[in-house]
């Protein structure tokens, strides 16, 4: 038994000093990087996250992770207005998505000869409520909060009395018809863009 720890523990004492010596011959520089950022800074703001080698996930400073856990916490009006006053703030420009294919450089005239291209035909619109029947304002408060998930009943009164508002971007076709359908079914004016 003594033999076997013996054995054991001597196998172990040169696969370290192996590894080791592996290690230093590699990657000397970097070791000696690693062991600056380890030292513990003058200021704990100066402090450099260290890079996961190995796959660990990202770790974030308390700061951002205070700010992820406040905007989570908001309701769609509050992350609305959140939007609108960092646009302000930080003088930011409303600019919609624009496709890939877009930048291309623009279609040259067809001439006589060629036959004109045909428009594509819009595949994805936005929902838009305009206007709605004062007399049916529940009953489109209650479809509004039906159309949009996790919507309670407050925040869709909110957004129907502050008209014109997008109800769904980017919905195909059909979707926007039934959508357009129940809407106008519950007194509102819907567009389509």
């Amino acid at each position: 038994m003594y033999c076997t720890r013996r054995c054991i523990r001597t196998a172990l004492r040169v696969a370290a000093n192996t590894h080791r010596q592996e290690l230093q011959r590699l990657t000397p520089a970097a070791l000696c990087a690693v062991r600056l950022l380890k030292t513990s800074p003058a200021r704990q703001s100066d402090a450099i996250a260290v890079p996961s080698l190995d796959g660990a996930p990202k770790q974030y400073s308390p700061k951002i992770q205070q700010l992820v856990s406040d905007i989570s916490g908001l309701t769609l009006l509050e992350v609305s207005d959140l939007n609108e006053l960092l646009k302000k703030t930080l003088n930011i420009q409303d600019v919609g998505m624009m496709p890939m294919g877009a930048v291309a450089a623009p279609a040259a005239q067809p001439t006589e000869e060629e036959e004109p291209v045909q428009k594509k035909e819009k595949t994805h619109f936005t929902v838009k409520l305009t206007d709605l029947k004062a007399a049916e304002k529940v009953k489109l408060i209650k479809e509004v909060k039906n159309c949009i998930q996790g919507l309670n009943l407050v925040q869709a009164k909110r957004l129907v009395e502050a008209l014109p508002q997008e109800i769904r971007a980017n919905v195909s076709k059909e979707e926007a018809e039934k959508l357009k359908a129940a809407l106008e079914a519950a007194g509102g004016t819907v567009e389509l863009e």
